[in-house]
């Protein structure tokens, strides 16, 4: 009954029921901690460089954390967060290769080429080798580097590896999304393959083992490898809470209230992710590297709502252009931060981490140019000024342009049927198609008509191209100024504008056969080798190496075969 109740909502309803009057800032969801009053001792100074652990999720949404009032349970990053920075104005990108592009590289998508969509796992692409990234900066900085988790950054041939890109070593996936234990992924019907990765050879070993907790436990076996000593910098991408929604059942038990099974599962993943979160915590601290170290928590998009994910009160999902696209979850653990167990409304962006913790590391920047990145650590640590005051979220000149959007609307100086959209001081601005436009309360995430909950797409999106928001009073983009400031909107297309003069050409390119998994061993991986680069042109095969891929095929479909079936004996997942 409460079911068909509901799909004659719409978004007056919601307003008129309170769904969307969530206070920004409510004391209880955001608020500072007040530091102890017996903590008089100041924090430590830097007298060698700080060991740096970046841990970046996937999917996960803006309220799926427990200090934004959710009701999944994350007891760990609550802690983490609390005794640190929150980053309550933090942005990220809307999808998974931007966002990790522009953490490595410190420039926006224009500047490297990934404006559109992400690197698929067939493509000839990858992040672009001329580009200095972030791990390679470290390591001539002196540190030991490593990577744990999803890399979703191409690996088409192997200069575009990880362990070719500044990491020393690197445990993960190469792919944007995986099965938890098989480790399968699938790139359309009969195109799968396995993709755990060791280095540059494939783990087929590690096969069964739930990726969150294999990751958590690389991480402390690096950590107890190490010397405390000597800096080191740890990647920690987990590949939760990305679809498949999977988890081990004892989580998923923790919340057999929730009525909603795609919120549930996806729960359980978030929960099972603060534990590895802790223990990795529990590790720097039994070995010796928490004194000195730096704990950086990202999100890398908003939530996929469809798949359990909630960004509630903001506007939008994964994907989109939207608050609920690009807004992140964000904190800073350390006991290096001057100004701990606080709230900071600095503005800050993923590609300013690139010349932070560059800095921090007392790495040398002179050398390094065109950086879309701030230096933001001052901010951080002792509350001063952002030097950010504006964020290019994106210029896609390839995603379908709108429908209504023209050169005239923009003034004249800028095609508005072009999805872009920009940040300047409290204003932002998108044109084109900004993607899924509703706000989407939690709980009502599946398993219900979906008629309802585009209402606002269809009445406010039908016949615009342009929206402007006042982002600081208006931070759910409920109020479209466009039409009452003309004047705000012009001068955000002039940026938008002179940020399109300095983009590179969009690497896009088509999808190549030759990466099927079945030439390859059963395995995504690298297929652009010198000896393949020579029987493998102008899309055609040689019968030499036809007759190769004929012997493998048959070979890994049969290893993929037991394979799975081990694992599913082995594994007690649901």
């Amino acid at each position: 009954m409460a079911v068909y109740a509901l799909t004659g909502f719409s978004l007056v309803s919601l307003l008129s029921f309170g769904y969307l009057s969530w206070d920004w800032m409510k004391p209880s969801l955001v608020a500072d901690v007040a530091t102890d009053p017996m903590e008089k001792s100041p924090p430590p100074t830097f007298t060698r460089p700080p060991h740096i652990i970046f841990i970046l999720t996937d999917d996960q949404g803006y309220h799926d954390i427990g200090y934004h009032g959710s009701d999944i349970q994350t007891p760990t990053l609550d802690r983490l967060a609390a005794e640190g920075v929150k980053l309550e104005n933090y942005y990220i990108q809307p999808i998974c290769t931007p966002s990790r592009s522009q953490l490595i590289t410190g420039r926006y998508q224009i500047h490297t080429g990934l404006q559109h969509s992400i690197i698929r796992p067939r493509q000839p692409n990858c992040l672009p080798l001329d580009q200095v990234t972030l791990p390679q900066k470290l390591q001539e900085a002196g540190y030991s580097t490593h990577m744990v988790g999803k890399w979703h950054l191409g690996f088409y041939k192997k200069e575009c590896l990880p362990t070719r890109r500044g990491f020393d070593t690197f445990l993960g996936s190469l792919t944007g999304n995986v099965d938890y234990y098989t480790y399968d992924n699938c790139d359309g019907p009969d195109v799968c393959g396995y993709d755990l990765h060791e280095g540059e050879d494939v783990a087929w070993d590690q096969s069964g083992k739930y990726s969150t907790f294999l990751y958590a436990q690389r991480v402390s076996k690096i950590l107890a490898s190490h010397s405390p000593k000597e800096p080191i910098f740890i990647y920690v991408a987990f590949q939760a809470v990305h679809t498949p929604l999977q988890s081990p059942k004892e989580y998923i038990y923790r919340y057999r209230s929730m009525g909603n099974v795609a919120r549930r599962k996806y729960a359980a993943m978030v929960t099972c992710m603060d534990e590895a979160v802790k223990n990795i915590t529990w590790a720097l601290k039994k070995y010796g590297y928490y004194d000195n170290s730096v704990i950086v928590f990202s999100t890398d998009n908003g939530g996929q709502t469809f798949s359990g994910g909630s960004n509630w009160p903001l506007r939008g999902r994964k994907g989109t252009y939207w608050e609920g696209g690009v807004r992140g979850i964000g904190f800073v653990h350390s006991p290096l931060i001057k100004r701990k167990r606080r709230t900071s409304w600095a503005l800050v962006h993923i590609t300013d981490w690139y010349p932070t913790l560059v800095s921090l590391a007392r790495g040398n920047l002179s050398n390094v140019q065109g950086l879309d990145g701030y230096d933001v650590w001052p901010a951080i640590s002792e509350g001063k000024e952002s030097p950010r005051t504006e964020i290019l979220h994106n210029i896609d000149p390839l995603y379908n342009h709108a429908k209504y959007g023209s050169l005239e609307d923009g003034f004249g100086i800028w095609n508005t049927a072009v999805q872009a959209s920009i940040r300047v001081g409290e204003w932002k601005l998108l044109t084109g198609d900004p993607g899924y436009s509703d706000w989407i309360p939690p709980q009502t995430l599946t398993n219900f008509p979906g008629s309802w909950w585009n209402l606002e797409r269809l009445t406010d999106g039908l016949r615009k191209s342009v929206w402007l928001f006042n982002i600081t009073a208006d931070p759910y983009e409920r109020y479209d100024l466009s039409e009452q400031r003309p004047d705000v909107v012009r001068s955000l297309l002039m940026r938008l504008v002179h940020y399109n003069r300095t983009a590179i050409p969009v690497r896009y390119p088509a999808e190549n056969p030759r990466a099927h998994p079945d030439f390859n061993g059963g395995a995504w991986g690298p297929w652009a080798t010198e000896d393949e680069g020579e029987e493998w042109e102008g899309g055609r095969e040689s019968p030499k190496s036809r007759n190769k891929k004929k012997k493998k095929c048959k070979i890994c479909k049969l290893r993929s075969f037991f394979r799975k079936l081990n694992t599913r004996l082995m594994s007690n997942r649901i």
